[in-house]
């Protein structure tokens, strides 16, 4: 396997991730369907219209569009939303190419699901992030995924201090669940926890 060699070092730029996709190195992908989105899905009452930000492989889209969730996801990246729509097939609508912080929802947002978004981001853009979720969402809506606790000052991925992170959260969001993440790839393992945050 050829090693990977990259040229571009921000991860707020999207040729970042582009090289990242184009080269098949995502450290960060699980390869399937989290058993903590699975049970959320399962006791939601209804299906709520869901936003994925950062799509990744899409695993998530086809779980939730399977189910009748009406789902889109995003990246601001052409060659992830390329790889997205390659590995979905039929699926490959609900993927798009925008940017997080200037996109405008078609529908209310019922649910976005956090799954390595944030902890992609350089910490100095979290409040920005935050900001944005709570401005997607209505009060009373659900934000909920995997949140990454870790010290390590460089990234991505970019580990939250839980004191900090609940003092950018806590204006927006209540905390209604949490749960240690049950199966955690190497990059995240014993460092991240499933929580649900719902909207003030």
């Amino acid at each position: 396997m050829a090693i990977p060699h990259f040229t571009e070092r921000d991860p707020l730029a999207p040729g970042f991730w582009d090289e990242r996709f184009a080269q098949h190195f995502m450290p960060w992908d699980q390869g399937g369907v989290p058993p903590e989105l699975a049970r959320f899905m399962a006791r939601s009452p209804a299906p709520l219209t869901t936003l994925i930000p950062g799509c990744g492989m899409g695993y998530e889209v086809r779980h939730l569009a399977q189910a009748g969730w009406p789902v889109t996801a995003i990246d601001f990246s052409p060659t992830a939303v390329e790889a997205a729509k390659a590995a979905l097939g039929e699926f490959a609508g609900h993927v798009q190419q925008a940017d997080f912080f200037s996109f405008v929802p078609a529908q209310a947002i019922g649910f976005i699901y956090e799954r390595a978004f944030l902890c992609a981001m350089p910490r100095a853009r979290w409040a920005d992030v935050i900001a944005q979720w709570a401005a997607l969402l209505a009060p009373g809506a659900l934000l909920g995924g995997f949140f990454f606790y870790d010290g390590a000052p460089k990234g991505p991925p970019f580990g939250a201090d839980r004191a900090a992170l609940d003092a950018l959260m806590q204006p927006h969001f209540v905390l209604i669940d949490e749960a240690p993440a049950e199966q955690s790839i190497a990059v995240f393992a014993g460092k991240e926890i499933w929580q649900v945050w719902q909207r003030r």
